[in-house]
Order: C-alpha cells, then sequence, then structure tokens
C-alpha cells in the first residue's frame, strides 16, 4: 500500500481514538497488537487471507482482543482487516504510534529487551534515552529473547546496541 493510503489510515486511527478520549490506552494497545502480529505467522496468515471472509477475519480479532483490550482498540483493528489492509497494519499502527507521539511533543524509542523491563528500569531508560537524544521519549518496550540480554533502543534513525547479541557476534568476528 502506499505511504499516503497507510499516513491516511493512522490519521483516521488516530483521530478516532483521540475523539474517544483514550488515545494513549489504544495507541498503547495497537503497538503491542501490532508487535505480536508481525512475531506470528499463523495471526499474519489469518487475517490477510483473501480466502477468508472479511466477516470471518473481524471475527478472529474480536476473540483475539475481546476483553484484551478497548472496545476502542478492537473496533479499529477489526476495521483495517476488513477492509483488507490487514497486511499493512504494522505500519498503519506505527505511523499511529509516531502521530500519537508527535502530538505530545515526544519520540518515540522502541527497545527491544530479553526479559520484561519493571517499571523502576523503564523510568531510568526513559531518562536515559532522553538524555542521550536530547529529546523526551515515548517509551515503547517488545520482549524478544533474540536479543539474549541487554538492550537495543531504536529512537528515530538512532540505534543503541546494547545487547549480548551483537557483542557476541563482535567477538566471533574478532577471533
Amino acid at each position: 500500500m502506499s505511504d499516503a493510503r497507510i499516513e491516511g489510515y493512522a490519521r483516521a486511527l488516530f483521530e478516532v481514538a483521540r475523539a474517544e478520549g483514550t488515545i494513549d490506552e489504544v495507541e498503547d494497545e495497537l503497538f503491542r497488537f501490532a508487535r505480536s502480529y508481525e512475531s506470528s505467522d499463523d495471526l499474519r496468515s489469518a487475517l490477510t487471507d483473501d480466502q477468508v471472509p472479511a466477516a470471518k477475519r473481524q471475527a478472529i480479532v474480536e476473540d483475539l482482543l475481546g476483553g484484551r483490550a478497548t472496545s476502542t482498540t478492537t473496533q479499529l483493528v477489526s476495521m483495517v482487516v476488513g477492509s483488507g489492509r490487514g497486511r499493512d497494519l504494522p505500519a498503519i499502527i506505527d505511523k499511529l504510534v509516531a502521530r500519537a507521539a508527535e502530538s505530545k511533543d515526544l519520540a518515540v524509542a522502541q527497545v527491544r529487551s530479553a526479559v520484561p523491563l519493571t517499571d523502576d528500569q523503564q523510568i531510568r531508560l526513559k531518562a536515559a534515552l532522553a538524555n542521550a537524544t536530547g529529546k523526551q521519549v515515548n517509551l515503547k518496550v517488545i520482549v524478544d529473547p533474540s536479543v539474549l540480554g541487554g538492550l537495543v533502543a531504536t529512537v528515530g534513525d538512532t540505534v543503541i546496541d546494547g545487547s549480548v547479541r551483537t557483542r557476541v557476534d563482535q567477538l566471533k568476528s574478532r577471533l
């Protein structure tokens, strides 16, 4: 899908969530859903298969999110999937997250960690990233076991890689 269409969907989702007064919660739920979508071949396949009727794909979304997310989040994902744009869902959501951060004059910081971070760790990490980048950040933590340990933080075009995986790869290349 073109960038203009992705941007249009992101803008529409953002405006709906803002009008509902739940932008922070919806944005966080959508971000987590997009990461789950990206990591699950079965989910991606089920939500993008043109052979599966749109109503069935929407029912899958409602079964997955019902009770675990706000009704606004469920309806927004269902609308995107029902309109046949399931393949573009992560891109649409990432644009929405960027738009929400921009509306609060923040930069989005995606952090990959092998384990979930405590609230205290997130607060300290947020402060460290703000200090390193000179921008206030909206922290989005993704649990990614392939990191092995440490963190990989991406703020805009800046990548700060303090992961064990990278250090091991660097040692391998030196040997």
